[in-house]
């Protein structure tokens, strides 16, 4: 009989998880291109975010269809940002582009209310001040005052995208902070989360081998005796001695 498999719950699994972290458990897991590059932190509110990856794409604009009448359009960011569940992270792909902010104050204002947990871009932002209010974590390239449409051409959501060189799939795990934002597939979430809370547990200890004054050589990374005194000590404090 197969046992059922219980829900991750992204927010729990990875709510202290550094993406430094995740990025070196990954990179032992062979993948090397997680990074979202270009997606920094652009609002107050983008200190940390959790979700499962919404995702959005543009293209490159073409005269006949990136107009100000497509706003209108069932097949429009406005539709797109409609469907968004709460906890999502509404991840686009633009191409990098960082002269044409894709949405602005009222778009996410909109998303803040539908309860998104962030928006990361490898591209622009408008009415930077309006975003700002709107409550909304986000991570982009940059601020920009020309429309999308200037630029670029939305053309669908929920699909598999490349966001900052990065492969993103829907539903995959996002992990934002200061140093930038990450993706986890989502068949290896469970996984990963495990292994980076026992990174961290190992490197706050290694921390504390160094505020001791314990040389890096065999310390970082941990040769056999130093991880041999680590899991003495962690046997030690399960046992609360």
């Amino acid at each position: 009989m197969k046992t059922p498999q219980t829900t991750l719950d992204p927010t729990s699994a990875f709510a202290n998880i550094s993406t430094a972290t995740i990025t070196a458990v990954l990179l032992k897991r062979g993948l090397r291109n997680v990074w979202l590059r270009g997606a920094r932190p652009l609002t107050t509110a983008a200190t940390r975010a959790v979700g499962r990856a919404f995702t959005l794409r543009f293209v490159p604009a073409r005269e006949d269809l990136a107009t100000p009448e497509s706003w209108s359009s069932p097949r429009s960011t406005r539709a797109a940002i409609e469907a968004m569940p709460a906890g999502c992270i509404a991840v686009v792909d633009a191409m990098g582009i960082d002269d044409a902010g894709i949405f602005g104050d009222i778009l996410c204002a909109r998303m803040h209310q539908r309860g998104v947990t962030a928006l990361v871009t490898d591209g622009a932002l408008r009415d930077a001040a309006g975003v700002q209010a709107s409550g909304l974590p986000v991570w982009g390239a940059s601020i920009a005052a020309p429309p999308s449409v200037a630029a670029l051409t939305f053309v669908g959501w929920q699909e598999p995208i490349g966001c900052g060189g990065v492969a993103v799939f829907p539903d995959d795990l996002i992990v934002a902070d200061g140093d930038g934002a990450v993706v986890i597939p989502a068949a290896l979430a469970a996984e990963v989360a495990e292994q980076a809370r026992e990174q961290e547990r190992l490197e706050a200890w290694i921390m504390t081998e160094v505020e001791r004054g314990v040389p890096l050589p065999g310390l970082y990374p941990p040769d056999a005796a130093t991880r041999a005194r680590y899991e003495a000590q962690s046997k030690q404090d399960a046992r609360g001695d």
